[in-house]
């Protein structure tokens, strides 16, 4: 019963510091710095001179970080549990901690890369609509390559964790550095959606958030050129629906 309070109470203080993230991009406190940007132009064209004046350094890392809590701590429940179980109870908040910071370190580092790649994209191609097409075509094009899959299936990787010393920091920071870096694999091309969705951001990190969610349920697959989606959590879906029916027959 110990061992069951403790599970749930980890589980809830992930819960709460995804509703707090989530609670603060609802009500403005860390607008995607993109749709900012571009709407100062009638036009919708943006320089990195004008993105670099208006957005310092540390509002993007801030802003991003925001968002990275609000989206991403859904997918690193199950991660995150095997350096739980892999780790003594003493060493247990330690390794946790030091898996999210490398997690973090990860996402963090493809934050910057791929707010430049959308602020680049947007310099291009003035015109938002031919932007958020070109980032759907990008997206829909990874979705269904085999380079997709070969991330996602490094993302459902539980490596052996060290238990003692020096070498169980750096396995547990390891992992979260690997394991971040595969998600960023996976989810760097669906990430751009939000960045061009203008005012409508926060449903579109809503529903990005919903979709890699129910994607990770999928287990590895062989690589291939198909689609991948939330298929399994569809099913699970009408599962759950058809039981009270089937309990009435």
């Amino acid at each position: 019963m110990r061992t069951e309070r403790r599970v749930d109470a980890w589980l809830v203080l992930l819960g709460a510091a995804s509703l707090a993230a989530w609670s603060a991009l609802a009500f403005g406190g860390g607008e995607l710095t993109l749709p900012a940007v571009c709407s100062a132009s009638p036009t919708g064209a943006v320089s990195f001179e004008l993105a670099l004046v208006l957005e310092s350094p540390m509002k993007l890392a801030g802003d991003w970080s925001l968002m990275l809590a609000a989206m991403m701590l859904p997918v690193v429940v199950a991660p995150l549990a095997h350096v739980r179980q892999r780790s003594f109870a003493k060493r247990r908040p330690r390794a946790m901690l030091l898996f999210l910071a490398g997690y973090a370190a990860a996402w963090m580092t493809a934050g910057f890369g791929l707010q430049a790649l959308a602020l680049a994209l947007r310099w291009a191609m003035p015109a938002p609509l031919v932007c958020l097409g070109t980032a759907a075509a990008v997206a829909t094009a990874w979705q269904v390559s085999p380079c997709k899959q070969w991330c996602l299936n490094r993302c459902h990787r539980r490596p052996p964790l060290a238990a003692f010393g020096m070498t169980a920091d750096r396995d547990a920071f390891d992992f979260g550095l690997t394991n971040g870096t595969a998600c960023v694999g996976a989810c760097w091309a669906l990430m751009l959606l939000p960045l061009f969705a203008g005012d409508n951001h926060l449903p579109a990190m809503i529903a990005f958030t919903l979709f890699v969610f129910a994607e990770r349920l999928e287990g590895p697959a062989a690589l291939a050129w198909r689609w991948r989606g939330p298929g399994r959590a569809l099913r699970i879906i009408v599962a759950h629906a058809r039981m009270p029916l089937a309990a009435r027959n």
